[in-house]
């Protein structure tokens, strides 16, 4: 990936679909590595994570995760799930963070020169079109790697440049003498 020097940069992370995207690769993210990537190649203004939580679990297993970014250097953006019942009868829980990721970015875009979103998910290629038009440059991180592809072609085309996360394990994949604990 190119950088220029003193270029300011954002990180957008979709927590849910990072999450899936490194589960279907056996990839584990060292989130310390990964903030320091950036931060010593850019002016790194923000690292945003996003996801949703359950409240009224007594543990959730995404606790000890969102608690170690939120001391690391990361912003957290949160939000309780929803519960409620499908027309099937089913009981599904709902945590949709993406309205929340598109009015962060779209107000941090005059601020920086570079955006680089960890998210597969097509419905950002919209957002990534009037980032761009801001004249923001856009990195989307991903994985064509997976069964099937956890990047929709439309946001991969979209992006000024791909990154493909299942490469990048020498720059932030986790050994086993990482301090942050683990996550689901």
């Amino acid at each position: 990936m190119l950088f220029y020097p003193g270029e300011r940069l954002a990180i957008f992370i979709d927590g849910s679909n990072l999450f899936a995207t490194a589960k279907s690769l056996n990839f584990d993210i060292d989130y310390s590595r990964l903030r320091r990537y950036f931060a010593e190649r850019s002016q790194l203004l923000r690292a945003n994570y996003y996801t949703a939580l359950i409240e009224e679990a007594e543990y959730s297993p995404l606790r000890p995760l969102v608690d170690w970014l939120d001391y690391n250097g990361y912003t957290m953006i949160t939000k309780p799930t929803k519960e409620f019942t499908d027309d099937r009868g089913e009981r599904k829980i709902k945590g949709n963070m993406d309205m929340e990721l598109a009015i962060d970015m779209m107000g941090m875009a005059e601020h920086v020169d570079h955006i680089v979103l960890f998210s597969g998910d097509g419905d950002f290629r919209r957002l990534v079109e009037a980032v761009q038009r801001k004249g923001v440059r856009v990195t989307v991180v991903s994985s064509t790697k997976t069964q099937p592809s956890m990047i929709a072609d439309e946001l991969r085309r979209q992006a000024d440049s791909f990154i493909e996360i299942s490469n990048m394990g020498e720059e932030f994949g986790r050994g086993d003498a990482s301090d942050m604990p683990d996550h689901p």
